[in-house]
């Protein structure tokens, strides 16, 4: 029998850290059929990581804070470049993980709890901008992003349009426009014997995201798009 565990994610890390490197995590969800995850992925230097993040990584700019920092993998190769980061997750045994792998400034910090920093760039990757978790809570994400950026600043964040998940034999999509936005959905991460607290998540299309963007004075630019609806985002703070 599993033992509830609020930080399962966290102790699958340090696990893989400490040398159990078939390490996995098992991923439930209310939208799709339960997955088996390679922690390893967590743990890949930049030139394992997809194209998506590479790109992502060297459109950073300045002073970045990178939010859900996971093992650390993007705030070390940032930091490694000569690039000023700060790490941030939720995850006790994340930030651990990361303090031992070499992150100067790995912190036990909520994004939405962050104050009186000024940041160049936020990053958010591995489909990072699910800490917004719903939609309604995008203005609360906004308003925080602008209170955490220089003038002229950027979001850097991927996500996923997951229309697909909806769509029929024939290519139409059957959306209930009645109901909460499609994207929206609920994961539970497991480790070993540890059963994790399920959490909300959110997946949005790059339409969406622009039009809401531009209602809280953010321009938003698709800078890269690959053939499974996965998309990366450049948001600049307008003057």
């Amino acid at each position: 029998m599993k033992k509830i565990d609020r930080d399962a994610y966290g102790k699958g890390l340090k696990a893989y850290w400490q040398g159990k490197r078939s390490a996995k995590f098992s991923v439930f969800s209310d939208l799709a059929a339960t997955e088996k995850w390679d922690i390893a992925l967590f743990f890949r230097s930049f030139d394992e990581m997809p194209e998506i993040e590479q790109i992502a990584l060297s459109r950073c700019e300045g002073r970045v804070l990178d939010a859900g920092a996971g093992a650390g993998s993007h705030a070390l190769h940032l930091q490694n470049s000569g690039k000023t980061v700060t790490a941030i997750d939720i995850s006790e045994g994340a930030v651990e993980v990361m303090q031992k792998r070499g992150v100067n400034d790995a912190r036990l910090v909520d994004f939405f709890t962050l104050k009186e920093e000024k940041f160049d760039t936020l990053l958010l990757l591995m489909n990072g901008v699910g800490i917004v978790e719903r939609m309604e809570n995008f203005t609360r994400f906004f308003v925080q992003a602008k209170s955490l950026l220089h003038p002229g600043g950027k979001i850097i964040l991927d996500s996923s349009n997951i229309i697909y998940m909806f769509a029929d034999d024939d290519g139409s999509a059957l959306i209930d426009l009645n109901s909460n936005y499609y994207g929206e959905m609920t994961y539970r991460m497991d480790f070993a014997n540890y059963k994790g607290i399920p959490f909300d998540w959110i997946y949005i299309d790059f339409d969406t995201l622009t039009t809401l963007a531009e209602q809280h004075g953010f321009s938003c630019t698709k800078i890269y798009e690959d053939d499974h609806f996965h998309y990366l985002a450049e948001l600049i703070l307008k003057a």
